[in-house]
C-alpha cells in the first residue's frame, strides 16, 4: 500500500471515530436537557446553561480530532 493512501486512510478513520463520540454524546445531553426541563420547568435556567457547557466540551473532542486528522494529512 501507498504510504500516501494509507496516510489519508489514516486521517479519515481519526476523524470518521473522533466525530461519533460527540454525536451521541451531544444527543444523549440534549435528551437529559428536555427531560428535566419536562418534569421541572422552573429549573430551566441552569439545566440550559449546564447543557451548554456539557456541549461545548463534547464538541472540543470532535475539534480536536479534526486536528489530529490534519496533523496527519499535512505532516506524517
Amino acid at each position: 500500500m501507498d504510504p500516501e493512501v494509507a496516510k489519508l486512510i489514516g486521517a479519515g478513520i481519526a476523524a470518521g471515530f473522533g466525530a461519533i463520540g460527540p454525536g451521541i454524546g451531544v444527543g444523549l445531553v440534549g435528551l437529559g436537557a428536555l427531560q428535566a426541563i419536562g418534569r421541572n420547568p422552573e429549573a430551566r435556567g441552569p439545566v440550559m446553561t449546564n447543557m451548554i457547557l456539557a456541549i461545548a466540551f463534547a464538541e472540543a473532542v470532535a475539534i480536536y480530532a479534526l486536528i489530529v486528522a490534519i496533523l496527519l494529512i499535512f505532516v506524517a
